[in-house]
């Protein structure tokens, strides 16, 4: 009989201005999570994507590398000078770059983290979000390139001192973006020059692939664009955004959202129902959908299949962000930034909302590597004042909530989604946990005690009351007090037998009326 390998457990990374330490992730059964490892002192942390490294900096010039598994330092580098620091998807490289002070300098350098020698370097005289990190992997490592003037450079990942061994030429090219999983294509953008439009191309990353785009798309009025490929590497969104709205609607200029496949099937725009701008977009882990969430407010959300057909309405709602856990099962829809944290939650496959809650304040959200958490945080420097984390189930009852003075960062650890087992599985022990915890007293404070009832599978969403104005809430307690009533609406005893002694007088006295009118 096969032994079957227990799911990993869950872990938080949570920075303050002292450091960071590692929480153990829900459930908890003692109310409050425990802490896996000791704050060590930073200015920043960092997992690879696979979750097997965690890149600490503790200094201007000292940058740890932690294994994950064992949570010990394996590797410590001093460069002098470091402005910003990335670790390579699968944790095999480290790339730093450095205060430049001539071309001669190498000031960009990546390091095999195995043995800590020095694999590449190269000069860059600035970072920008477009340039950082110079030297990008697919999710697999399997294809690294860089972007370079006019081109694109490719390396070898398993030999990177050899430099690039080819190249693709795309001249203007201003920005690419590599897709994850498998690395096998590159979308590369060109901006607008001379009256020509700006354009979107894609490449096959194999030598024999680059001589001809399989597939491309121009756009007129486009100042920059967002990338988005999808697990399978077939397509790749588009966001293209331009600076003014000739329509003079939005002071943030205009968006649009086109959808380029691989095969060439499809290049154009995705049929957006409602004006205004592309506030988020993202694939489902599968690689056959993806949801939007578009329009002036309030905005519009729909999850559309990879052939740009619409699969489920999300409704509409003062909402700018789109969350989908990494089972593709269930959705979180908000409204976060300048938005009061309105948060929608939805089972996919049943095409239905579990329920509605708020997370005001919020700077960063993600769902848990199991998909049966929803995580948000109110970090500094971002907002400096009520500082926090909060954890909820997946249909948006709140699990758990601390506070801190300041918070600067809380991830969780990333996982294969393949170590996990099914997702309803995974609720149902969720459910028998949390009535375990009923029964069994509380250990933890008010404010970080889990929510001792078991929740439905399917709770009922509220349904949101009607606005009243303050001046009108007012008016209501008034008149509650004065007449007996309460400002909700409902009357006090006494308010109800006045009532029906003035109803009786009312109707006597129309008696009176109609039998005098009579006489006469």
């Amino acid at each position: 009989m096969a032994v079957v390998e227990p799911s990993p457990s869950l872990e938080i990374l949570v920075r303050e201005p002292e450091g960071f330490f590692i929480w153990n992730g829900p459930p908890y059964l003692s109310g409050e999570p425990g802490v896996k490892l000791n704050k060590i002192p930073c200015t920043g942390a960092k997992f690879s994507d696979d979750g097997s490294k965690l890149m600490v900096t503790k200094s201007d010039s000292v940058i740890s590398i932690f294994d994950c598994k064992t949570l010990r330092e394996i590797r410590s580098f001093d460069i002098p000078n470091v402005l910003a620091a990335v670790i390579s998807p699968c944790g095999t490289y480290l790339q730093t770059f450095q205060k430049c002070s001539s071309p001669q300098h190498k000031n960009v350098v990546l390091w095999k983290i195995e043995n800590g020698e020095s694999v590449y370097q190269l000069f860059q005289k600035n970072m920008t979000k477009v340039t950082w990190p110079s030297v990008r992997f697919s999710s697999d490592e399997t294809v690294a390139c860089r972007l370079a003037t006019n081109e694109v450079q490719f390396f070898d990942p398993r030999d990177l001192s050899k430099g690039f061994v080819n190249r693709l030429r795309v001249p203007g090219v201003a920005a690419f973006e590599l897709s994850k999983a498998p690395g096998s294509y590159v979308a590369a953008f060109v901006p607008e020059s001379k009256g020509m439009p700006a354009s979107v191309q894609i490449y096959g990353c194999g030598k024999d692939l680059q001589s001809q785009a399989v597939a491309r798309r121009s756009f007129f009025r486009c100042s920059t664009v967002q990338l988005s490929w999808n697990s399978g590497s077939t397509g790749l969104l588009v966001v293209v955004q331009s600076d003014v709205d000739k329509t003079n609607q939005s002071y943030y200029g205009e968006s649009k959202l086109n959808y380029l496949t691989t095969d060439g099937t499809h290049e154009g725009l995705v049929p957006l129902r409602k004006e205004g701008p592309v506030h988020d977009v993202q694939w489902s882990y599968s690689g056959k959908e993806f949801a939007v969430v578009y329009g002036f407010m309030p905005a519009m959300a729909t999850v559309f299949d990879k052939k740009c057909n619409p699969l489920l309405e999300l409704g509409t709602g003062p909402y700018n962000t789109i969350r989908w856990n990494p089972m593709g099962n269930f959705l979180c829809l908000a409204g976060f930034g300048n938005l009061p944290g309105d948060m929608a939650f939805w089972d996919y496959k049943e095409k239905k909302q579990l329920g509605t809650t708020k997370a005001e304040l919020s700077v960063t959200s993600e769902w848990s590597p199991d998909g049966r958490y929803f995580m948000t945080a109110t970090t500094a420097p971002r907002l400096q004042v009520d500082n926090g984390v909060k954890i909820f189930h997946h249909n948006g009852s709140l699990y758990f909530k601390k506070m801190f003075d300041r918070l600067y960062q809380v991830d969780w650890k990333p996982e294969s989604v393949e170590n996990f087992g099914d997702v309803e599985d995974l609720v149902k022990a969720v459910v028998s946990v949390k009535i375990d915890e009923a029964r069994a007293p509380g250990k933890g404070s008010k404010e970080t005690q889990a929510v001792p009832k078991a929740i439905p599978a399917n709770p009922t969403a509220a349904k949101p009351a009607a606005y009243r104005p303050p001046h009108a809430k007012v008016a209501a307690a008034v008149q509650a007090e004065l007449f007996g009533g309460s400002s909700s609406g409902e009357l006090s005893k006494n308010a109800l037998k006045n009532k029906k002694k003035r109803e009786k007088q009312r109707e006597k006295k129309q008696a009176e009326d109609a039998s005098a009118t009579g006489r006469s």
